[in-house]
Parts: structure tokens; sequence; C-alpha cells
């Protein structure tokens, strides 16, 4: 540790921005670096210098230590911050960044490197007093000593990658037949998440709650706890929502988590910032979980209710500062929850979605913050995490920040990826939420399979006015001279415009006039007025018969992409006399989104049963498995393992077995 005045982001997306903003206002000289996927990304724009480490995979770019180091070398970067994912728990890399006689902007390689292990980090909670979950604990044990283990162990499990965090490597096992293919697409995960793909497993608590405490300890012997934060809200192991100070606790288990926490920073040496993770159970009982050696996606809500900046403390604390604030200072005011915006298809079983970002709009207002990594003509690569944005309210009461969360996400428009906005509005206004202290398995178990509503008639209404609309506009762009007075005009009344627009399996004929340049009298099944009062860069501010909307869109040659707050639309142009026989996929097995294709498990002339397991498909970071849509017999494989696939990419033919 020792001053510095420059520094290197190794990392990308909004916690880049977030950590290049505070080096900034530090008046530190910043550095950003890049792969190939995120060339034009804003915490490039951001970075007073920026430099390409790579081609867009993870393990050649973010996840290689050497490339980091030769750009902070190049640059003159005098320290490191890794944020989070990537290296930010690597002990190698730490000590490497130290040995080229860089600042690493985070706990020691030692330090983390014992937290890291989740084994060792379970020993230590042991030894500091902490309670712990039955496990088994060797990150070198194999599947067969783990599968061996299960059974006294107990039912359920949690299988877990023993390097890093944030979900990543992490199964649920109810039932031990599944437990070979939990460890399998754990270890994969895990593999390509921090290449490690050592597991550890243990016994999963039901109905307990997720409860974290922000560490903050400087090399002076200052260790502080600033509060608790609750990130219960998850589904497939990954936060959803969070929120601090976490609902309904007693004294007796706030002051219990802390000491519990304190003690671990202690035990461990740590210094910088961490976070103690905990399970609860209903009872109050605590249970140590891991402790991550790192800043925390969900930071923001223990900033809001401290008013400390922690990046900014971190970086004081890896110069050898002490951290200038005494544990009897820190006084929790309000109440923040963070939302995480991302990048998946809840109607499509939260599949990812990457592609261009054709519209984003991100809501402004009291006690609202927004940490982004995206913007409007951006890019959401398929080999990342999907996380876009993360949308954190603040109030005086919990009632107020949740008030304020939801009337953001509403207003939260983003047309092109799908995004989760409309399902984090509906889960905050569950009346359970509301009561506040809901368990890990409550969003599962609440939500189970989101259905996306078909467009309402007069929602198609306006999407065929914009289309129609946006062809007006291009046809008076090409004329010699047309008075926009004229519009619509004609000696009979004028003659209907017509457009067939396809949404899912609905098709809507839409029959319109124009009544000058701004409304649109639209006719399907009824009769829908469609004012246009304002239309600027791909926004509009209309009256539908008389009420007021706003809507978000992007118009494409062949539909009309659209965004009613959270809700996203979709529509497709028909084109008139075009064949109207629709296609059925048969045994046709194609990508459900961009990814690698790690595994194929059956060959050319092999039996498969309909629903039986034939591909893994590895997306945003998560290994999804691919099952056959037909019974029948392999006719033909289209993809090798290993392969880079886009979204409808073709990857095996099934000829489907005759019925009886």
């Amino acid at each position: 540790m020792r001053p510095f005045g420059s520094l290197l982001v190794a990392n990308r997306g909004e916690i880049a921005c977030r950590i290049l903003g505070a080096a900034r206002a530090e008046g530190l000289r910043t550095v950003a670096v890049f792969s190939d996927a995120d060339a034009d990304a804003p915490h490039v724009a951001l970075a007073d210098e920026a430099v390409r480490i790579g081609p867009a995979a993870p393990a050649e770019s973010y996840l290689d230590p050497e490339r980091i180091l030769a750009a902070a070398e190049a640059t003159g970067a005098e320290a490191i911050h890794p944020g989070y994912g990537f290296l930010s728990e690597n002990a190698a890399f730490a000590r490497a960044v130290a040995d080229r006689g860089l600042v690493f902007v985070g706990p020691s390689p030692e330090a983390i490197a014992l937290m890291g292990d989740k084994a060792a980090a379970r020993a230590l909670a042991e030894q500091a007093g902490v309670p712990v979950l039955p496990g088994v604990n060797d990150p070198q044990a194999d599947d067969a000593a783990l599968i061996a283990a299960a059974p006294d162990l107990g039912l359920p499990l949690m299988v877990k990658a023993a390097a890093g965090g944030g979900g990543r490597g992490m199964r649920r096992v109810d039932d031990l037949a599944a437990l070979p293919e939990a460890l399998a697409l754990a270890r994969g995960e895990a593999r390509a998440a921090f290449g490690d793909d050592a597991l550890i497993l243990e016994r999963a608590l039901d109905e307990a709650r997720h409860v974290e405490v922000q560490v903050l300890a400087d090399a002076h012997g200052t260790v502080l706890t600033l509060g608790e934060r609750d990130c219960s809200v998850q589904r497939r192991r990954q936060k959803v929502l969070e929120e601090a100070p976490a609902p309904g606790l007693s004294a007796a288990t706030r002051e219990a988590l802390a000491e519990a926490a304190r003690r671990l920073a202690v035990a461990g040496g740590y210094v910088n910032a961490g976070t103690a993770e905990f399970l609860v159970s209903p009872a109050g009982e605590i249970f140590f979980l891991e402790m991550n050696a790192r800043l925390q996606v969900e930071h923001p809500v223990t900033e809001a209710v401290t008013g400390l900046d922690l990046v900014a403390l971190q970086l004081r604390i890896a110069q050898g500062r002490p951290v200038g604030v005494r544990q009897e200072d820190v006084r929790l005011t309000g109440h923040a929850i963070e939302a995480r915006l991302c990048a998946e298809d809840p109607a499509a079983g939260f599949l990812p979605s990457a592609g261009p970002i054709r519209r984003w709009r991100m809501p402004e207002g009291d006690g609202l913050r927004i940490d982004a990594g995206y913007g409007e003509g951006g890019e959401v690569p398929a080999v990342y995490d999907s996380l876009l944005a993360k949308v954190i309210a603040h109030g005086a009461t919990r009632e107020e920040a949740l008030a304020r969360l939801s009337a953001a996400l509403r207003r939260a428009a983003v047309v092109g990826p799908r995004t989760n906005a409309a399902f984090l509005t509906e889960a905050l206004a569950h009346p359970e939420f509301a009561l506040g202290g809901v368990s890990t398995l409550w969003l599962e178990r609440t939500f189970d399979a989101p259905v996306e509503a078909a467009p309402t008639e007069t929602e198609a209404a306006v999407a065929a006015a914009l289309w129609l609309a946006g062809a007006q506009a291009e046809a008076l762009a090409a004329a010699v001279r047309v008075s926009p007075g004229l519009l619509g005009w004609a000696s009979d009344g004028g003659h209907a415009a017509r457009v067939s627009l396809r949404a899912g399996e609905q098709v809507w004929e839409a029959s319109a006039r124009a009544e000058g340049a701004d409304l649109w009298r639209v006719t399907m099944e009824g009769e829908t007025e469609v004012r246009i009062e304002a239309l600027e860069d791909g926004a509009a501010r209309l009256r539908v018969d008389g009420t007021r909307r706003e809507v978000v869109f992007f118009r494409r040659k062949d539909g009309l992409d659209l965004a009613f707050g959270p809700r996203q639309l979709g529509f497709s142009r028909v084109v008139p006399g075009a064949a109207a026989a629709e296609e059925t996929a048969g045994g046709r097995l194609t990508a459900p989104m961009h990814g690698r294709l790690t595994a194929l498990d059956v060959a050319e002339g092999d039996a498969v049963a309909k629903g039986a397991p034939v591909a893994v498909l590895e997306a945003m970071k998560m290994q999804h498995r691919l099952t056959a849509p037909v019974a029948g017999r392999v006719a033909r494989v289209a993809a090798a393992p290993g392969a880079q696939v886009a979204v409808g990419d073709l990857l095996l033919e099934i000829e489907e077995e005759e019925r009886a």
C-alpha cells in the first residue's frame, strides 16, 4: 500500500463506470481496458486512456492477468482496481500486481486466497465461533467423493464453486439422482467464470434469508461494519433485489451478524472492503455462508443509507491511509432498495437476450440512482453476464424507497434486448415482498413461469400508427415539395392506409386514415384514435382515445419494436401477398440464444426421447441444458462443441419417429 496518482480498472460494464467515476473525482488519472466486444462501451469513453486487451472471450481478455498487467505497464498505471467478478478474487493476480510494483485495490493475496477457498473460510468461521452448516469442504474432492458423501448430509443440498462468487457455479439439489448433472453444470460454470472448477457440497437451509454485512478495514487496525443488506430475492442463486437495512430482524440478530462479520475480518487479517454473507433461519439463527473479498454488486444500497462512498474509501485504504471513519460515526439513515435490470427474457424462461440497444431511457428523480454499463446504440454481448444497470431508490422509510423504485422501473424503457423490468415491477408490487423478510425460495416459488401478455388492440393500433407515420415521413422526405397541411387530405375524404403486423401468433390487420400530420384513426375490430403530440428521437408522446401515453420505439424495415415503460413489444410487418403458411420446427433444434456450444451428447444415428438432454449451451456465464424437441433419431448434427452460435442457428435435426 502506497500513494498513487493513476488507476487502471480491470473490468467492464457498470462497475467499471462506477469505479472510473470515483477515481476521477479523487483526482486520479484513469485507464480502462476493453475487449473487442466492448470497443465502444461507455466505460471506455469515461477513462482518460483505454487499452484493447483481446477478443471478446473472457479467457482471452478480462480473465487474462498478463494482458491486464501489460496494459498497466504500457500506460504507466500505478494501481489496479479489479471491480467484481473476473479477476477480483484471484489471489495469484493480486500477487502478480504487487510483484510488478503496482498497488492492488483490495485485500491482500493471502486474504483473497483464504476467503476464496470456501473450505478454508468455513474453517476460519468455526475458529472464530461463527456457526456453519454441515458439508464437504474439500475443494480437491472429485465428483465421486461428493456423490458418496451426499447421503450422510441429507437433502436438500447446495453445490457451490469453491472459487469466486456471484451465484456462478451453484446448483441446488433436491434429489440425489440429479446430483451428477448438477456437479457437471456447476463445474462448467465455475470454469468459465473463474477459471477454476473446484466444488464443495453443503446442506441447504430452507426458508432462510440471505443477509450480508459490509466490512471495511484499514491497515491501522480499524475494522468497520456498515450495517447489513438483505439479498434474499434470488433466482437461480442470482440476486435480483437487494435492500439495506434488512427488514424485520431483531436487534439481537443484527448485533450477532455484525459481531460475526467483525470476527471473521479480524481473524483473517482482512484489509479493504469485503462482505460477510450469512443465512438467517426463521428463528433468527445465523450460519456463515462465505466471505467475498471484493466490492459487491449491491454496495450502492449501503452507500445510500450510510452516506459513505465505498469506492473512494477503498482507494484511500489502498494508499495506506486510515479509513477516517469510526464505528460510532456510522449511522444508517432511511432505507434503500436496488433492482438489477438484466438483459433476459422472463417469458422465455429468463434466457439471456443479447444484441443492439436501439433505445435506452432511464428515469431520474429524487432518491434515485442509476449505475449503468450500457446506453443507446450499444451492444449487449452474449459472452458476459446479463446485468445492464442497477436502479437504486432511497427513501426515509422502506415504503418510500419501494414506491420510488417501483415508479422508476415503470418509467424505464429499453428497446432491443428483452429485459426483466416488467418482472421486477411485478415482484416489487407483491404483498409478501411489501411485508419484508421473504426467504431465498420466495421468488421462484411465487413467480414460477412468467407469461408475457399478448398485445392489446390499443397497443397494436399504436404500433400501426407509428409504423405508418414513419412511412409517411419517408415519403415526405422523398417528395420534391409537399405542404404538411395537405398530409392526409383528399377530395373524397382520403383513402385508408393498410398495414398488417404480427406479434407472436397473432396478426393485426390495421386500416388507418391520417387527418393532418399528427392524427391517425386506426381501425381493427374497433376504431382507435392515436394523436401524436410529440415525436422525437425514437420517443413519442401520444393521446390514445384521449388518454396520454408515453412510448419509446424503433422502426425497422420489417417491423416495429416498442416499449410502454417496462413492457416490451415486438411487431413484424406481414408483407401483402406473402405466403401465410406457418413454419413448424418439427425435429429442428435451434439455439435459443447467442452463446457457445460447450457439449453435444448425441451423434448422427442416435435414438433420442422427447425431452432428453442433448446439448449444453453457455451464454452470459451460465450453462443451459438443451433437450430434444421430439422423439426420433438424429439425422444431422449441424454444430460442433466449442462453436459460437447465434440465436436461431441450427444445432441438430431429429427425424421424428412415426406415431402409431
